[in-house]
């Protein structure tokens, strides 16, 4: 005889769920984002990967970071009403950090949205949230992904382009992450062992 396993799936609203709902819903997953008001849930477990790349990114802006910005792992970006993803890293403006018990930060308050690719957000880290993120305004994004025989990072660098509202290219970081935007940051990637 087996047990039946009962489910209580949320339905969602007629027009879908917002930014509201996503933040005050019960027992939502964590890192639960909201993705043109749907709920998108994050697949467990992740790759040792995922957290180690996100630990080196953390740890290399926070050493080199002017006063005025903070770097946070995985909080929810306010991007309209029927869009809160969840960057894996932003820098974000220090005066917007008023309380450690807020939960979000508004897209205005966000200079830089980096997404360390997973395989199943792969699509929603190379194309659905960088839209979103260069829609809101947000100046810098990076992705970053596992290359190579070694399994390190490489990190594609972003900036926006505020006439078109989307993101070009500057540039590709194996080894040795170094760029002046959105201040001096110099990580080396190959540090990743270390961690």
């Amino acid at each position: 005889m087996s047990a039946e396993i009962s489910h209580h799936w949320p339905v969602p609203p007629r027009d879908g769920y917002t930014v509201d709902d996503l933040l005050t819903l019960p027992d939502l997953p964590p890192h639960t984002e909201l993705i043109d008001g749907s709920l998108v849930f994050v697949s467990r477990p992740q790759r040792y990967f995922h957290s180690l790349a996100i630990d080196l990114l953390v740890n290399g802006l926070r050493s080199t970071a002017p006063p005025e910005l903070k770097v946070v792992r995985e909080m929810t970006v306010v991007v309209d009403k029927r869009n809160g993803p969840e960057p894996d890293v932003s820098v974000v403006r220090a005066a917007a950090a008023r309380s450690r018990a807020q939960t979000y930060f508004q897209a205005r308050d966000v200079l830089l949205a980096v997404e360390v690719v997973s395989p199943d957000s792969e699509a929603r880290d190379s194309d659905t949230k960088p839209h979103k993120y260069a829609g809101a305004g947000i100046p810098y994004f990076w992705r970053v992904e596992m290359t190579g025989d070694d399994d390190l990072p490489v990190v594609h660098a972003f900036e926006l382009d505020k006439v078109s509202r989307a993101y070009v290219a500057t540039g590709v970081f194996q080894d040795r992450l170094k760029i002046s935007v959105p201040f001096d940051i110099d990580i080396d990637l190959t540090e990743i062992d270390k961690l």
